[in-house]
Parts: structure tokens; C-alpha cells; sequence
């Protein structure tokens, strides 16, 4: 009976173990499946936890985003609205650029026409001037030469009457000096020493040889202080070759080369003061003697167009029988050289007649 019961409480005894051992088992495995719930709750919860934030933090960025893109919306609008202002003022200013250019064209039209009118004007005061003073200085050319003709007939006829020359002869107050320069140099010479009743009128004579009394040397002297007095020679025969002093005698001629900035007309009147005019040249050997003779920086000489473009008058009116032009000219540059000047190598060149030159010829006849 013992062993049967010990054998029941055996067996009963290894049950209860048996199942302790899986309860133990499945107490484990719940533990297990709890820490397993709970690791992937806490894995899920913190996965959670992360998504807000990223989601909290583009939320963040995307509204920073959209302010940003707002606010260069606005700058962007401001900007074109600033363009279409500074657009519309330049519209305007150049509106006003091209309204000011069109009264300028229109303004500078009407100053070309008034322009255009007072040179034309200028031109015929100038034209009308020339000319009145040509016809002027002719016409005392003629007085100057009509008194000398009459001066020297009376001479001759005084001569053929009494066989003597007076001892003065009379003064006439309104004839300068250059009645003399007027005169032509064939009528300066003197007369022969035999038949003395035979002198034509217009010759320009001093008492022969056989008469008592001659002409004597201060019978010219009426020129004005402007000019050095003149030193006449009474030998019968002999050569015109006599100057002022400063003045240069060459061939019949006297020349006086002038210094100072002048203009033209200027130039003219200084020749005037002194009983002469500006050169006149007439062949290569005068041309050769001024060239030596002349200032190295150019000077002024009695050759104009003034009065008709291309037509070029010397002083003493005589023709252009000998030109010595440089190259190219004359060329009349901006339609206003109408003085001519002669250069450094003796060649001609038209100028402004308004330029100021550092020299200037005279030229004037000799006397006996």
C-alpha cells in the first residue's frame, strides 16, 4: 500500500512540476511578448514623435519659404513699378529732348537765314565801300597827275619864255608828295643838254646845261613827316634811283619792308602814311628781290579779290602779268581769303584778310 501511494505521489508530484514548467514557460513567453509590445510601442511612439518634428520643422521652413517668396513677390512688384516710372520719365525727357531739338534745327535755321542775310549784307557794304573808295583814290590819282601835267607844262613854258627856270617854284597845298610816285617813270628823266625849246610838256625836265639857274634840290619837299624827305639829283641823264631813307631802291623802285602784326587793310594804310602802297609784283626778278629781302614769317602784299571773288587786282591796278602761286592755291579756304600773303619761300597764298602778319611791303616809285 505504501509503494502505491508513494507512486501516486510520484506521479502526482511530477505533474505539478510539469505544469509549473510551462507555466513558467508561458509566464516567460508573455513577459516576452509584453517587452516585445512594449519596444515596438516605444519604437512606433518615438517613430511618431520624429514625424511631428520633421513635420513641425518643414512646416516651419515652407512658412519661412512662403514669406520669403511673398516679400520678393512684393520687392519684384516694386521693382517693376519703379521701371515703368523711370520708363515713363525717360519717355518724357525724350520727348522733351526731341521737342528741344526740333526748335533747335528750327532756331538754327533762322540764324542761318539772318546769318545768310548779314553776309550778304556785309558783302555789298563791303562791295559798295571798295568801290567807293577806289573810285575815290582814282579819281585823286587823276587830280594828283593832272596837277603834276600842268606843273611841269608850266615849267616848260616859263623855260621856253624867259630861257630860265625860276628860282622856286609855286607850292600847291592840296598835292601831297605822291604826285611824283604818280607820275611814270619815262616822264622822270631829264632833258637834253642841246635844244631845250624842243621838251614835250609831259616830261619831267631840269634846266640844261647852258642856262644860269637850275631847279633846286628842296623843290619836292611837300611830303608829310610820315615819309623820309626826298634827295633829288639835278645831274642831267642820270638814272630814278633815289629813296627815302629805310626804303630799298631796286630797278626804279622803292621798297619799304614794314614790321609788326597787321592786318591787311592795315598794312595798306601804314603804306598809305608813308607816300606809298602795298607791293604790286610784275616779273621773277622783283619776285627774287622781295624774297631775299622779305620777313621769314610772311608778309603782306597789295594783291586782293575783294571786290569779285577770282579776280585778283594789284594796288597799282595794273594786270596780273605774273603770278607766283603755291600749290594749290589760291584756294579761298571757308570762302573768306581774300588778301593775299606772301610766304617765307616767296610763294603767294590767299589769307583772311582779318589775320594779323608780322610783316608788310611798301612799294613806291624812285625819283631823280
Amino acid at each position: 500500500m505504501e509503494e502505491g501511494s508513494y507512486s501516486v505521489e510520484f506521479s502526482r508530484l511530477r505533474r505539478r512540476r510539469q505544469c509549473c514548467g510551462q507555466g513558467m514557460q508561458l509566464g516567460v513567453l508573455a513577459l516576452v511578448t509584453a517587452a516585445l509590445w512594449a519596444g515596438l510601442t516605444t519604437l512606433l511612439l518615438l517613430w511618431h514623435w520624429d514625424g511631428v518634428r520633421n513635420l513641425k520643422h518643414l512646416e516651419e521652413t515652407a512658412a519661412w519659404n512662403m514669406s520669403q517668396v511673398s516679400k520678393d513677390m512684393s520687392r519684384q512688384k516694386g521693382d517693376q513699378k519703379t521701371q515703368k516710372s523711370l520708363a515713363a520719365q525717360m519717355t518724357q525727357d525724350m520727348e522733351r529732348i526731341q521737342a528741344e531739338q526740333e526748335r533747335l534745327k528750327a532756331q538754327g535755321s533762322e540764324l542761318s537765314q539772318n546769318l545768310d542775310g548779314l553776309l550778304e549784307d556785309l558783302s555789298s557794304l563791303k562791295s559798295q565801300s571798295l568801290n567807293e573808295r577806289r573810285t575815290d583814290l582814282g579819281s585823286l590819282e587823276r587830280l594828283q597827275e593832272e596837277v603834276a601835267r600842268l606843273w611841269i607844262e608850266l615849267r616848260v613854258s616859263n623855260a621856253r619864255k624867259r630861257k630860265t627856270l625860276p628860282p622856286t617854284l609855286p607850292t600847291v597845298p592840296t598835292v601831297p608828295a605822291t604826285v611824283l610816285t604818280s607820275v611814270p617813270a619815262t616822264e622822270l628823266t631829264t632833258a637834253p643838254t642841246t635844244e631845250p625849246a624842243t621838251v614835250p610838256p609831259t616830261v619831267h625836265t631840269t634846266a640844261p646845261t647852258t642856262e644860269p639857274t637850275t631847279v633846286p634840290p628842296t623843290v619836292h619837299t611837300t611830303a608829310p613827316t610820315a615819309a623820309a624827305p626826298l634827295s633829288f639829283s639835278s645831274t642831267p641823264g642820270s638814272m630814278c634811283n633815289t629813296c627815302p631813307q629805310k626804303w630799298v631802291s631796286f630797278q626804279r623802285k622803292c621798297y619799304y619792308f614794314g614790321e609788326g602784326p597787321k592786318k591787311w587793310i592795315q598794312a595798306r594804310f601804314a603804306c598809305e602814311n608813308l607816300q606809298g602802297r602795298l607791293v604790286s609784283i610784275h616779273s621773277q626778278e622783283e619776285q627774287a628781290f622781295l624774297t631775299k629781302h622779305a620777313s621769314r614769317k610772311g608778309s603782306w602784299i597789295g594783291l586782293r579779290d575783294l571786290d569779285i571773288e577770282g579776280e585778283f587786282i594789284w594796288m597799282d591796278q595794273k594786270p596780273l602779268d605774273y603770278t607766283n602761286w603755291r600749290p594749290g592755291e589760291p584756294n579761298n579756304q571757308a570762302l573768306g581769303e581774300d588778301c593775299v600773303m606772301m610766304q617765307s619761300s616767296g610763294q603767294w597764298n590767299d589769307a583772311f584778310c582779318g589775320s594779323r602778319l608780322d610783316a608788310w611791303v611798301c612799294d613806291r616809285l624812285a625819283t631823280c
